[in-house]
């Protein structure tokens, strides 16, 4: 295919997508066309059975635009041409709040599909590389638990690597960080990601300024990313938790979480205030409560405790005010908690170990959330932390539990990809080229299992997987499965 043709093909497919429309089609070819350092143009008749996607166009404009020097041979230059590309034809952001507000006037969840499309038209959301992670169910004592092999996020080639160890350090504080509004529109830099066809929608959570956005690397449907106006560190706090409850107010068919806000417990982001969210139903929202109790000062909500590896204490009402004062009395208790029969101490000097995960969500037309009892808590034997996944894990998951994994979607890191290959090879008899730390792992299955065939190997692999991501789960409970801990769950909440 031509370099016009390319073009050509890609304005086609855009107006088709409705990123822009017929009247824009020329102004869009010459904006493209300087971007590629094109002085002419040749008409050439697109073929409407061509399979090319707007991600293979890119690729090809990208490969063009390095072939005939335009830019380097580098992953982020050729990341910032793709978005730039991309920009050209996305529409400004007052036009996409406005288009957004329309739709929401109609139905919230049919803002939602249009900004969520829009994301994906204009590559912002990278469908062709999210199409190559691994995904599965596996059956658990808790239900279905999701397991995902992360294969989107490309590899920094050498060249780049080697590029950016050289490079001078600079101070910068622009954006401030990955999450901040100033990403909206942002060129790009080697070491920070092409933002140029990246959008936000404003909203007003409990009188404040917040965005929404999708996450590039959606791990599950629709994953959004609600965001700070300001760049401030994240706090658990009773405002934070009506933020949740509003948001899930504005948007009924979602659900909205945060990390906690501690080391190890935390997510990778903790310096800027956001939450996480989508249209997805996670195993631990079809978790059934085992245990219930009364909270004296809040008769009007339910509360609950959750059969699930980690702790959860789940609440529920009809009245967002009742469930938001009962949701702030469980976690002003829990930071102050100390049961050392159960390993847990709030506070190691003036250090705070108690925190808490939150989980959102409107249920039957009622509200609802799921708190997550988190302590950051190391000690000798476990010193990336007594409350995160024990060592013997560690061949599978080591790093922290945020919320995504919580709520009981596994993911996972692209090694385990080649490496569980090498792992059936071994059950199967065959010549393998097993991982050491995964040795140990391999000679269990091996006795367990007598009778390993071709047809049943990688069944049994993803079945033990997902045993595995149980096992992490459980080791970040903080009140154990057993009778001792579940005793000990059972006289926290009776506080209440």
């Amino acid at each position: 295919m031509s370099i016009f043709l390319t073009v050509n093909t890609l304005i086609e497919k855009a107006i088709t997508a409705g990123l822009i429309g017929k009247e824009d089609e020329v102004y869009a070819r010459n904006r493209i066309l300087a971007l590629l350092k094109l002085e002419t143009y040749k008409a050439e008749k697109t073929d409407s059975s061509d399979g090319s996607e707007i991600p293979d166009l890119l690729e090809t404009m990208t490969a063009y635009a390095v072939d005939h020097a335009i830019i380097e041979d580098l992953f982020d230059e050729k990341e910032m041409f793709s978005a730039r590309v991309m920009d050209v034809l996305v529409a400004r952001p007052s036009d996409i709040n406005s288009r957004f507000a329309g739709h929401y006037k109609e139905e919230p969840r049919q803002a939602t599909d249009y900004f969520y499309k829009l994301s994906q038209d204009s590559n912002y959301i990278q469908t062709k590389r999210i199409s190559q992670n691994i995904s599965y169910q596996v059956d658990s004592d808790y239900g279905e638990l999701d397991i995902t092999i992360n294969l989107s996020k490309p590899e920094k080639d050498p060249k780049q690597i080697a590029l950016e160890k050289t490079m001078p350090k600079k101070d910068q504080t622009y954006p401030q960080c990955l999450l901040c509004v100033e990403n909206e529109g942002y060129e790009g830099r080697i070491g920070h990601p092409a933002r140029a066809n990246h959008r936000m929608i404003r909203l007003n959570l409990a009188g404040e300024p917040w965005m929404l956005q999708y996450s590039p690397y959606v791990y599950y449907n629709e994953h959004c990313i609600v965001l700070s106006e300001t760049h401030r560190p994240m706090e658990i706090n009773r405002a934070g938790f009506e933020r949740l409850l509003h948001f899930v107010h504005q948007f009924p068919h979602y659900f909205a979480g945060s990390n906690a806000d501690l080391p190890i417990v935390g997510g990778s982001i903790l310096s800027h205030d956001h939450y996480q969210g989508g249209h997805y139903e996670f195993a631990m929202e079809r978790a059934e409560i085992e245990y219930t109790f009364s909270m004296n000062r809040h008769p009007e909500v339910e509360a609950g405790i959750v059969k699930w590896p980690m702790s959860v204490v789940r609440l529920n009402s009809g009245s967002m005010g009742e469930l938001l004062s009962a949701a702030e009395e469980v976690l002003t208790s829990w930071k102050e908690y100390s049961d050392p029969e159960a390993e847990v101490l709030a506070l190691t000097g003036d250090t705070p170990h108690n925190t808490i995960t939150p989980i959102a969500r409107m249920r039957d037309g009622k509200y609802e959330m799921d708190l997550v009892l988190r302590n950051n808590r190391t000690d000798e034997k476990h010193p990336m932390g007594i409350f995160h996944p024990h060592e013997d894990v560690h061949h599978i998951k080591k790093e922290n539990i945020g919320l995504i994994e919580v709520m009981g979607l596994a993911v996972l890191p692209a090694r385990l990809k080649g490496e569980l290959r090498e792992v059936e090879s071994a059950l199967l008899g065959e010549s393998h080229d097993v991982a050491d730390y995964h040795l140990p792992w391999v000679k269990e299955l091996q006795d367990r299992y007598q009778d390993v065939t071709s047809d049943n190997v990688s069944a049994i692999v993803k079945e033990e997987l997902g045993k595995k991501f149980s096992r992490v789960l459980e080791d970040a409970g903080v009140f154990k499965r057993d009778v001792r801990g579940q005793q000990a769950f059972k006289r926290f909440v009776e506080g209440f």
